[in-house]
């Protein structure tokens, strides 16, 4: 099977559907599939070797990736936000691109199409391939990762593990005729690609929201009949807060929401569910190179562990779920071997879907099927998984390897404190110390000093951050993970500065 065999099915099958856009002019399935054929020619006619999509969120994104897939190339979103160093240095990677944007001047010497164009483009005859042309085993979508801790990479995914994803999550035309689900992660990343492939497969409309602000996320799913969102925990964050400012519940006809992408408090979930009493939440933890999810905690698990008096229960809401059934996942010691549930160690994954390829550095898929996430963890006795955070994030102070994630639980749990993120900094004493980066909720006050007591009184003093600072945000990706470097670096500038003694009393840089 491979991409083009699913959007025959979806056009077949649902044909008059509208499935991409708003309710009232978007793109039935088969005006899909007559779009993605004409914007195949044009990239045959062109002589590329990959369609690169350089825009926001839009129709001409799921034309632009089955283009691609009809024009036996690989398909190539890049994040619109790279500087222009950034955007150079990955496009001298590749050959011969047709890039799909409406900002040509930002890739100078290199053939161009408009997003616009490109979507409305005249039908054109049959496609350069037919379904039956296309090798499960070619590349289907190259993503570059997040790099939050080191260069971007180039992710490759394959036809069949975009596929497998598909088989392994989803029922074909389960959705009724009225669904549809909001879109606001960047199409650059791997859950754009997943929401596309997914939605499409299950028959539900799929609607953009091309520039994220809570007030315009609740707008349009007002406006547009929502049924279903996915959001990165930073976009919760501050869902949830508009909702408070605005004295009010989530629509009915919004039957479910997932998130994933970056650690979320539980704190911050429990007051969704308060909010969204009609909701189903579903977290999905994934990867690029697993080509989406691998583990769900679903609607039912997510109440389940509100009204449970199981402490062990109540906990789940901190976790990300249990394995997909198609996917295999442990957590294992540094000799390789699996640990006891509430152990911590290195989550590894196996299944049909799992990628775990680079141009740059090749497969790092062991010959036994297992990938490497480089994420730490631990499983509960029910198979629930923990995640800690990334094996590289680990801080180690005075020989201890200390986990961010602990602490940060910790301090989520003061009512004031509305995000933080804690970060190994170099120290000559300790080999690192401990800083805590804390936003806090706009209602709220707190001193550095009283958030380092609130730790303090509930973690060994090892693990007490030795530097509180308050900011106004933290930094992060589009999907909402963390950038720690970018934190790091501020706390050391600072340091250099001589504003020591200011950060720790919360200046606010």
């Amino acid at each position: 099977m491979n991409l083009a065999m699913i959007l025959d099915m979806v056009a077949d099958g649902m044909a008059d559907r509208v499935l991409v856009g708003d309710r009232a002019t978007g793109l039935t399935a088969a005006d899909l599939r007559t779009r993605a054929v004409a914007g195949a020619a044009l990239v045959s006619v062109a002589g590329a070797d990959r369609l690169v999509y350089l825009g926001g969120n839009g129709p001409a994104f799921p034309v632009a990736l089955f283009a691609a897939t009809l024009a036996g190339v690989p398909f190539l979103p890049l994040n619109y936000r790279l500087s222009a160093d950034q955007l150079d240095e990955v496009m001298s990677r590749q050959d011969a691109p047709l890039v799909v944007t409406d900002t040509p001047e930002r890739v100078p010497g290199a053939r161009t199409a408009g997003l616009a164009e490109f979507q409305r483009l005249p039908a054109a005859g049959p496609a350069p391939r037919s379904a039956h042309d296309i090798d499960p085993e070619a590349v289907a979508v190259l993503l570059m990762t997040s790099g939050t801790t080191a260069a971007p990479k180039s992710a490759v995914l394959r036809h069949r593990h975009l596929v497998s994803y598909l088989f392994g999550s989803v029922e074909f035309g389960s959705a009724a005729a009225t669904d549809a689900t909001l879109v606001s992660v960047p199409p650059y990343h791997i859950a754009a690609v997943a929401n596309a492939l997914s939605n499409l497969y299950s028959g539900r409309r799929v609607a953009y929201l091309d520039r994220f602000t809570a007030a315009g996320w609740l707008d349009a799913v007002e406006r547009e009949g929502i049924t279903h969102a996915m959001v990165v925990p930073t976009m919760l964050v501050r869902i949830v807060a508009e909702l408070k400012a605005r004295g009010r519940r989530a629509p009915a006809h919004l039957r479910s929401v997932s998130y994933g992408g970056a650690k979320i408090s539980a704190e911050v979930v429990a007051e969704a569910l308060r909010l969204f009493p009609d909701t189903g939440f579903v977290n999905a933890y994934g990867l690029t190179e697993t080509a989406s999810s691998v583990a769900v905690l679903g609607p039912d698990d997510h109440r389940a562990t509100v009204n449970s008096p199981d402490p062990a229960v109540r906990a789940r809401l901190g976790s990300v779920g249990r394995a997909l059934p198609a996917v295999e996942i442990e957590v294992r010691d540094p000799a390789g071997n699996p640990c006891r549930p509430g152990e911590t160690g290195d989550i590894v994954v196996r299944g049909a879907q799992v990628a775990g390829e680079y141009v740059e550095s090749g497969s790092l898929v062991g010959g036994d099927g297992w990938f490497p996430t480089r994420d730490r963890g631990h499983l509960d006795e029910e198979g629930f998984l923990f995640v800690q955070g990334r094996a590289d994030d680990t801080i180690i102070r005075g020989g201890e390897n200390i986990a961010p994630a602990e602490i940060e639980d910790v301090l989520s749990r003061h009512e004031a404190v509305l995000e933080c993120a804690v970060a190994g900094v170099p120290d000559t004493e300790w080999g690192q110390r401990i800083a805590a980066f804390v936003v806090l909720r706009p209602e709220h006050r707190a001193e550095p000093a009283e958030l380092r007591e609130w730790a303090r009184g509930r973690l060994r003093g090892s693990k007490t951050p030795d530097d509180v600072v308050l900011l106004d945000e933290l930094p992060a990706t589009p999907t909402g993970k963390i950038l720690r470097r970018e934190l790091v670096a501020l706390l050391q500038d600072g340091l250099q500065d001589g504003l020591q003694d200011g950060l720790r009393e919360g200046a606010r840089p």
